[in-house]
């Protein structure tokens, strides 16, 4: 293990327990969405990184975008200081929520979240 306390780097959990959790839940919901993009007829992944792993690697490539994204969210919110680190990781939270929510809504009715709203 690397010692960052010797390259002048102090690493700590960004955020609460709740929070990272709260992030793991949003994303593992989003993940499974997007695999099941790749596998349904009538939706399809718009992020050209996954698609692009995709074709690369099938539904493993899937993951990996995934695993990638998450592995930015949790360096970006270790390097972050005590209160920019809560605000990114929720931020990031909350995006999460909105697009699993409109990700799991697609999958289920065919239709968006927002089409009753945006014509």
């Amino acid at each position: 293990m690397v010692d960052t306390a010797s390259f002048g780097i102090e690493l700590k959990r960004p955020g609460t327990t709740r929070l990272r959790a709260a992030f793991f839940s949003v994303w593992f919901v989003d993940l499974v969405a997007t695999v099941l993009f790749f596998t349904v007829p009538y939706a399809y992944e718009i992020n050209p990184v996954t698609v692009f792993l995709h074709d690369l690697f099938g539904i493993a490539g899937v993951v990996f975008a995934a695993l990638i994204y998450a592995s930015f969210v949790l360096l970006i919110g270790y390097v972050l200081s005590t209160p920019l680190d809560i605000a990114f990781v929720a931020t990031i939270v909350g995006m999460y929520a909105l697009f699993a929510s409109n990700n799991v809504v697609l999958l289920v009715s065919r239709e968006p979240l927002l089409a009753p709203i945006v014509p």
